[in-house]
């Protein structure tokens, strides 16, 4: 049987342990982060934190209908890590009135922030991963960017209309806000989304 000196860390090894803990217990805030979209009850906002663990479930069950091969388990890292510097900047609706450039500005502060709470190889490694998702270009990233586009409407459906209503959203406005992003990189699913989309905005 081990005794406890075996299992002595170095110090080293403890202060890597402690930088670890701090980003995770950081990333405990995003729970108390919450978005405009409600769940699928219609009994409360969803928050961002259960968003991201339902965005990477999505991408582990629909991994197959991506439109180019797609290394799944990095989907669901980015998933994972996408909603982060929410923490710090808070969400931001699509459909609201937002600046974009001061939104992307705060985000990269939150980023510096809190993957810098991680020991450097790894903040760098995960930061990186968070930085290929918000540029959009890789196969990984166009899926990932989709699938998060792809969950809120299946949610708003399902709840009676959730933030199309509250914030006054019309077929158009949709289909051009998300629907567009969401066949980008995920047609399959938009072209089985769209019957839905349809009989919700013109009540069918």
């Amino acid at each position: 049987m081990a005794t406890m000196d075996e299992h002595a860390l170095s110090p080293e090894l403890r202060a890597r342990i402690d930088q670890q803990m701090a980003f995770l217990m950081e990333a405990d805030r995003l729970k108390s982060v919450l978005r405009a979209t409600e769940i699928s009850d219609n009994s409360r906002y969803e928050n961002s934190a259960e968003h991201s663990w339902h965005l990477a479930l999505f991408a582990l069950v629909l991994a197959e209908h991506a439109p180019e091969p797609v290394d799944v388990s990095r989907v669901i890292m980015m998933l994972l890590l996408h909603d982060l510097v929410e923490i710090d900047a808070g969400d931001t609706p699509i459909f609201g009135e937002v600046d974009s450039a001061a939104v992307a500005a705060a985000e990269a502060r939150a980023a510096d922030r809190i993957f810098g709470l991680l020991p450097p190889e790894q903040g760098a490694e995960l930061r990186a991963i968070w930085e290929e998702f918000e540029a959009n270009q890789s196969a990984d990233a166009r899926f990932a960017k989709s699938v998060d586009r792809f969950q809120p409407p299946n949610l708003n459906i399902a709840n009676g209309g959730g933030s199309w209503t509250d914030y006054h959203v019309t077929e158009d406005v949709f289909r051009t806000k998300v629907g567009a992003k969401i066949q980008s990189g995920a047609p399959r699913l938009m072209s089985w989304l769209n019957p839905k989309i349809t009989a919700f905005f013109r009540g069918n």
